[in-house]
């Protein structure tokens, strides 16, 4: 789903409860629901889990987004979804 290059990168310079990996791996799950939910469109506990993990990765990338921008946008950019919006 995404790049393997990008994975791989993360998996080396960080470890798995860093920020970027968490990211990407909701990332992943969202992709993963989201094709699922194309298909059975009356799941309703899987797109309950899917809002769950939007939410989940939304406040990460809120804390992220303040923590670190540049690494953020690097991030934003190479998992190709939208950034958040600024309240």
């Amino acid at each position: 789903m995404i790049k393997n290059s990008f994975m791989s990168g993360i998996l080396q310079e960080e470890k798995k409860g860093s920020v970027e990996f968490q990211v990407l791996c909701f990332t992943n799950k969202i992709r993963r629901l989201s094709s699922h939910l194309e298909l059975h469109k009356k799941d309703y506990s899987s797109q309950r889990g899917l809002r769950k993990i939007l939410g989940k990765r939304q406040r990460l990338l809120a804390y992220f987004s303040k923590k670190n921008r540049i690494r953020y946008n690097e991030l934003i950019n190479q998992l190709n979804i939208r950034a958040i919006k600024k309240r």
